[in-house]
């Protein structure tokens, strides 16, 4: 049994009664669905969501006018159309979830479900990443005007890798006829499954009530949940959050790195002030040579590639002093000698000197992206080597959070397939 917090107490994951798009009332279930809304971050991806089908669900999660007022109030009038119209209907009945993604490399499977919120005091949903309160700010004013869950969370737990409890009903749903099917053009195939009878709910919740979960994507808008819970003191649908929840002892996820792009440094600049600070070495050849030149380096220590100016730039080797001058010494080793750590807090906030505000930095997952944007804009994109879970895993069991954007679990679920309405509970 793993622990998970006082008193043995666990995960509570309820069933809910899904809102799901119908089929006939839409092009394709593929057109209609999206990434997660942070993911979305180029203008010329959600234009294309946006043209994919009139009824895109990034519509709801990344809504388009002048201020945040009026985008939030848009996406619930959007919502509000979409269900009187037939676009999307809530199922007949409270369920649990079974969620397959699958693709050329992995499987992924899970259940979706509404669970039950908990500080992380509890030792029950352990976050590993600091938030933004901006963006809180702005996920906690959509979900409060749409009363609506519109994107499930990515929580992962730990078995012992037996077929039993969860698994075991995940792995006989799998048998049966799905609730629906479809591939998006990332190449994904997913399948989602309806689990209603009360024996199976009942077997998976009695396993679940053993573990602890990790918030492996989805760090703003649990930070959210917590947040509206806090404002509706009753008890209630608020004190219950959307999440997929994997079993990563039996379905592994990708970790991946989420790169920087620094707006108003050139590489040129940010290059003249490492001299005697870090190594700084040329990389000839193309973004998969330069990323692997990166992973070679990061295994011997902190190393990131910069780019921007047509070229590739691997600094590695940082001097001792300036990490003993930068890095705060009150936390483990581990979380100390951290990429992301010595990035924050040795260069950006040191070296560099630029603030972690939105006009600064962006956070993007998609390598050649970050890439991309950072020649465009004479920018710095500052391209990361990912940590491993298990590193993630173990300073989040000690209550000790990463810097914000360290990480990017995947494959993330698509946005779309199942909604949480929270007047329907």
């Amino acid at each position: 049994m793993n622990t998970s917090g006082p008193a043995g107490q666990g995960l509570r994951l309820i069933p809910f009664r899904g809102l799901r798009y119908v089929p006939e009332r839409v092009g394709s279930l593929a057109a209609v669905t999206s990434p997660p809304y942070d993911v979305v971050v180029r203008p010329d991806g959600l234009h294309h969501l946006e043209s994919a089908d009139p009824h895109n669900i990034v519509r709801l999660i990344l809504p388009q006018a002048d201020t945040a007022a009026a985008r939030h109030a848009q996406a619930a009038e959007t919502l509000n159309r979409w269900l009187a119209e037939g676009i999307l209907a809530p199922d007949s009945e409270p369920a649990l979830y079974v969620y397959e993604q699958r693709d050329a490399e992995i499987l992924q499977r899970g259940i979706v479900g509404a669970l039950a919120l908990s500080a992380p005091a509890d030792g029950i949903v352990l976050p590993h990443e600091d938030v933004m309160a901006h963006v809180v700010e702005d996920r906690a004013d959509l979900m409060r005007t749409t009363a609506a869950h519109l994107e499930p969370l990515l929580l992962t737990y730990r078995s012992d890798g037996d077929a039993t409890g969860a698994t075991a009903v995940i792995e006989r749903t799998v048998d049966r006829p799905p609730l629906l099917a479809t591939t998006t053009e990332d190449g994904y195939s997913h399948r989602l499954w309806a689990v209603t009878d009360a024996a199976e709910r009942a077997e998976i919740e009695t396993d679940l009530a053993h573990h602890q979960a990790l918030i492996a994507d989805g760090h703003h808008r649990w930070a959210t949940y917590l947040r509206l819970q806090q404002e509706h003191t009753a008890p209630g649908p608020w004190d219950f959050g959307l999440v997929l929840l994997v079993d990563t002892r039996r379905y592994p996820l990708r970790v991946r790195a989420i790169h920087r792009l620094l707006h108003r440094l050139p590489v040129d600049d940010a290059l003249a002030t490492l001299n005697g600070l870090f190594r700084i070495r040329g990389i000839k050849g193309s973004l998969p040579e330069a990323m692997a030149a990166l992973a070679e380096a990061a295994a011997e220590g902190n190393a990131f590639l910069l780019a921007g100016d047509g070229g590739f730039h691997l600094i590695d080797r940082p001097d001792s002093g300036l990490l003993h001058r930068t890095i705060p010494a009150d936390r483990p080793t581990a979380w100390q000698t951290l990429d992301a750590t010595v990035l924050h807090a040795a260069l950006l906030d040191h070296v560099w000197q630029i603030p972690d505000t939105p006009d600064h930095i962006a956070y993007i997952h998609d390598t050649a992206a970050a890439v991309e944007q950072a020649e465009r804009h004479n920018a710095t994109a500052v391209l990361m080597h990912p940590v491993r879970e298990e590193v993630v895993r173990d300073l989040a069991r000690q209550g000790v959070t990463m810097p914000r954007k360290s990480t990017s679990f995947g494959p993330k679920p698509a946005t779309g397939l199942v909604l949480r309405s929270l007047t329907l509970d």
